[in-house]
């Protein structure tokens, strides 16, 4: 996945810390450095990954952000600010990213995806993270991972629950396999803690960390499921599904 690129000087002073991770190490960070990553929507749970992403050394975001701040995205978009209410939301989010780490490359797209971008989005990244609120945009980023051979890590949540796994097109369960239909249940609008949202966003970043250095075990045919309302936490088996229309012929 992407390549090793050589660090500088600066480089090491500031991963310092992290390339102590067992396992990780000068190569690791040079495996980031060298990846790229596409994040559907930077809102409350993309703007989370996409900030620990910038944090920990990846090359290049490619961010899909569409439409203009609104009071209401403040209480966990933590990439948007009250002075840009009104103001394109991927402006902030780019300025943001950068003020952080000045050597990211960035691709922004004041779109959200749709069918006349996925297929040109996904190409430009080695991996997907879905944060999506809106499921015809998590298909069209599911069938432009499998078709392109891409890993994708799926993440969502509602009120004080949350969802992630790592789709590893021809290997896991896709996210038409675990739902071929949009759920009936699903809406635009929904209850948020910011909180809820973020945790989510961390892992969705620390799964990437993982699959680009090939560290640790990722959730890759795992459905792991949590609830802080009582800070339950629950690994489920998942499988492909048999005829599925995505990834069936794979």
């Amino acid at each position: 996945m992407g390549s090793r690129v050589p660090l500088t000087s600066e480089e090491r002073r500031i991963y310092e810390w992290q390339m102590w991770v067992p396992d990780f190490g000068e190569e690791g960070q040079e495996k980031l450095k060298g990846a790229s990553v596409m994040i559907s929507r930077v809102g409350g749970l993309g703007s989370v990954a996409a900030y620990e992403l910038a944090a920990a050394g990846i090359g290049k975001l490619v961010l899909a952000h569409g439409g203009m701040v609104k009071h209401s995205d403040l209480n966990r978009q933590l990439l948007m600010t009250h002075d840009w209410i009104g103001k394109p939301r991927i402006e902030t989010v780019v300025r943001r990213l950068r003020d952080l780490n000045p050597r990211l490359d960035i691709v922004s797209v004041d779109q959200n995806v749709h069918e006349e971008n996925a297929r040109e989005l996904v190409e430009q990244c080695d991996l997907v993270i879905d944060c999506a609120p809106l499921f015809e945009e998590r298909f069209l980023m599911n069938r432009e991972a499998v078709r392109q051979n891409k890993p994708m890590i799926e993440c969502a949540m509602y009120e004080m629950e949350a969802q992630i796994t790592t789709i590893l097109p021809g290997e896991t369960a896709c996210l038409a396999c675990l739902y071929p239909e949009p759920p009936s249940f699903w809406k635009r609008q929904f209850p948020v803690f910011g909180a809820v949202s973020g945790t989510v966003g961390c892992m969705g970043a620390a799964e990437a960390i993982k699959l680009i250095a090939g560290i640790g075990r990722t959730l890759s045919g795992r459905l792991l499921t949590f609830n802080l309302r009582d800070m339950t936490f629950h690994a489920i088996r998942i499988h492909r599904r048999a005829g599925c229309q995505t990834c069936g012929a794979r």
